[in-house]
């Protein structure tokens, strides 16, 4: 965080627009308070307008090839689940209120989902069928992902590349990437979805999505049955889920800890 925010302090004096310190959710029940250190010129609605672009255009290369699911049961099942924990959202960022949520299933052996900036979201059947997921093992997944999106774990990381750009390269470069859109475009993609997050932003995402599941009525245990799935799955190939979202014993460990914070949360929303 030091390290973060040193060089935000360094890229300021070479660009108007400086480094912010930002706290982008609620605590909640699980307590995330970590403050956040953006650049002003990565502003929320030029990343989520970018990834919008992204993602329209991966929905539109999978309808074409036929491989867009919006009839089967498994597609309405995720969508429902989707629902259900996009109307808890606001309680970590009342803003998510007014964000232009979708919810895609795409036919494919991945073993894979997520949700980019601005709430779009694309699970994959091979991930449903492989690991023969429950409604709410699908819950844990997609509520860890909306974590990372209300978060902008993307846009984070992001500000920490440019602001590494900025120290070698100067302002002037930095400033020739911003003008190029398909360039900040494939850059939101990039850090949003492929490389791996920081082990204090999967902290985050665990903890806010375990209560995301909880107060939508979904038992949170799941998320400990979810990773033990994941974990057994490694024996052959690694899913590709697990490339950007690594399973570790600590991992399971701090994710058992925390369900007592958002059992109560569990089984008030079952009783509603």
């Amino acid at each position: 965080m030091r390290q973060s925010f040193a060089l935000c302090a360094l890229s300021a004096s070479l660009l108007l627009s400086g480094c912010q310190s930002v706290n982008t959710t609620s605590g909640g029940a699980v307590g995330v308070e970590r403050k956040q250190y953006m650049f002003s010129m990565l502003s929320t609605q030029e990343v989520n307008q970018m990834y919008a672009q992204s993602y329209q255009q991966t929905v539109g290369e999978a309808t074409t090839k036929g491989v867009l699911d919006k009839t089967s049961a498994d597609a309405k099942r995720v969508k429902a689940i989707a629902d259900r924990l996009i109307a808890q959202a606001p309680i970590f960022r009342p803003d998510s209120a007014q964000w232009q949520w979708e919810i895609n299933l795409i036919k494919s052996d991945e073993l894979n989902a997520n949700c980019g900036p601005g709430g779009k979201i694309i699970f994959y059947t091979g991930l449903i069928d492989k690991l023969k997921l429950t409604d709410d093992e699908i819950a844990a997944v997609m509520g860890h992902e909306i974590a990372h999106a209300l978060r902008e774990h993307g846009r984070e990381a992001m500000s920490k590349a440019y602001g590494i750009a900025m120290a070698k390269q100067g302002a002037g470069a930095l400033l020739g990437l911003s003008q190029d859109s398909l360039a900040l475009a494939d850059t939101v993609v990039n850090y949003s979805l492929t490389l791996p997050n920081s082990r204090s932003n999967e902290n985050e995402a665990d903890l806010i999505g375990l209560e995301l599941a909880a107060r939508a009525g979904y038992n949170p245990n799941a998320a400990i049955s979810l990773w033990q799935k994941m974990t057994q799955n490694t024996g052959g190939s690694p899913p590709e889920f697990m490339s950007t979202h690594p399973a570790s014993e600590s991992r399971i460990a701090s994710l058992q800890s925390a369900i007592p914070k958002v059992m109560p949360l569990y089984q008030q929303a079952k009783k509603t």
